[in-house]
């Protein structure tokens, strides 16, 4: 079983940067792929951003501002975000999963474990 603590939320103005930590407590395989989501009140979930050993994935709206990477020696993934709106506002989620292949989407069936998630608050 593996257990993801997210950290790295808070209140930041428009601009701005958070980066936020992904951190599995159990063993996780190097080939799993980590993903980040978010949910805005009373939006649906969804995708920002995936990475496994193969590449990296993005959302559109993620392209050129946020940066998703992982610390395999820390054993700890990253969503590096720049350039905050307050669209961006959002309770936001790591996610692990058994992805092997290319990331050609993000898909939320394919992560089978997920953190409580950390809120991200953008002020204008």
């Amino acid at each position: 079983q593996v257990q993801l603590v997210e950290s790295g939320g808070g209140l930041v103005q428009a601009g701005g940067s958070l980066r936020l930590s992904c951190a599995p407590s159990g063993r996780t395989d190097r080939y799993y792929a980590f993903a980040w989501f978010r949910q805005a009140p009373g939006k649906e979930r969804e995708s920002v951003a995936a990475i496994n050993w193969r590449g990296t994935y993005y959302a559109d709206f993620a392209k050129g501002r946020f940066t998703i990477s992982r610390d395999n020696a820390k054993n700890t993934v990253y969503l590096q975000m720049n350039g905050l709106k307050p669209e961006d506002t959002a309770v936001y989620y790591c996610a692990a999963g058994n992805v092997v292949g290319n990331l050609v989407g993000i898909f939320e069936a394919s992560y089978s474990y997920w953190g409580q998630g950390t809120q991200v608050t953008v002020s204008s």
